[in-house]
């Protein structure tokens, strides 16, 4: 179903940010030495834009950084050499104009096409080069989703997303009884992978596709579950386990839980969890974190050789420059 242009695109417009906020304060934990392979003992957090509301779900794009700002249904750019970002989608996630949520996580397909997680409009759609929007899945078995959150695209244009209720309008009853874990094929077909998870997250495959994994947002038991994954015309998942169990790190002072998720080129995952983005080996060991002193939303790599991981952090986007390439 294709939509008429509601979007406003712009790329060029005022500032989107305050320049950034000379308050900022991070670190990187290294627990491993091995941590030293994947990002070098001089390693920076740069502050590249702040003033954001809650960004999100960032993806390199055209030569930059693009990401959400889901309470203000926008979805920011940054490249070097700018001081601040600027619009570059509005709305991006409700479309109504009813105060709903905009969009969260973002991905690009093999075309190029920027894929969304839309809150408001409680789907997964694409954005056509003309502005509209055509949906790629708002439904199971008759029933509206709850709010999708994140995504991962794979190598078949398999598109792989979590459920939470995060998103839904206040008042909104859910249609759904559980918070899903989907595939959806070229075609729309839309299976269920997963239904006994509260609050998956972030999303991420392995290098080879055959693992799957979810972070999950669950204030009592946040983690990132890992499963093996068969691909194809019946996606399903098998041997569900914790692999890491990120609960004991929480306190008042590492504050978030596992949100996004992403996996380099080595099979390390780099999940946002309490105090920032922890680094994990592909067997789960906690090699190290980028601590942000932020309740942290998400990362991506980018840049020519995607050697630096963007870091969406509450109202901050940040950068550090690593030793390894995403996936």
């Amino acid at each position: 179903m294709k939509l008429s242009p509601f979007c406003l695109l712009v790329f060029s417009v005022s500032l989107a940010a305050a320049e950034p906020a000379p308050s900022f304060s991070g670190s990187i934990e290294r627990l491993d030495p091995s941590l030293d392979t994947l990002l070098s003992p001089d390693a920076k957090i740069e502050v590249l834009a702040s003033g954001f509301n809650w960004s999100e779900g960032p993806v390199w794009r055209d030569g930059g950084i693009v990401f959400s700002d889901v309470p203000e249904n926008t979805v920011f750019g940054w490249k070097e050499g700018e001081k601040a970002a600027s619009v570059v989608l509005k709305p991006s996630g409700s479309l109504s104009g009813e105060g709903g949520q905009g969009s969260n996580g973002l991905a690009l397909d093999r075309e190029g096409r920027l894929i969304l997680c839309q809150h408001g409009e409680r789907r997964i759609a694409r954005l056509e080069k003309d502005g509209s929007f055509t949906s790629i899945a708002d439904q199971f078995e008759g029933k509206r989703f709850n709010s999708p959150n994140d995504l991962a695209i794979d190598k078949n244009g398999i598109v792989y997303f979590t459920d939470p209720p995060y998103g839904l309008k206040k008042g909104t009853e859910p249609e759904l009884t559980y918070h899903g874990v989907y595939a959806v094929d070229k075609s729309g077909k839309v299976t269920l992978l997963i239904s006994d998870i509260r609050f998956p997250n972030g999303i991420a495959l392995s290098p080879d596709e055959t693992t799957l994994y979810i972070a999950v947002s669950d204030p009592k038991d946040t983690r990132v579950m890992a499963y093996d994954l068969k691909s194809g015309e019946n996606p399903s998942v098998s041997n569900g386990r914790v692999l890491f169990n990120a609960q004991p790190l929480k306190s008042p002072v590492r504050k978030g839980g596992c949100d996004g998720l992403k996996v380099d080129a080595k099979g390390n995952l780099w999940t946002t969890g309490p105090g920032g983005v922890l680094i994990l080996s592909p067997n789960g060991k906690h090699l190290g974190s980028i601590l942000t002193g932020q309740a942290t939303a998400n990362c991506a790599w980018g840049g020519t050789d995607k050697g630096t991981l963007y870091i969406t952090a509450d109202m901050f986007l940040l950068r550090v420059k690593t030793n390894v390439a995403g996936r």
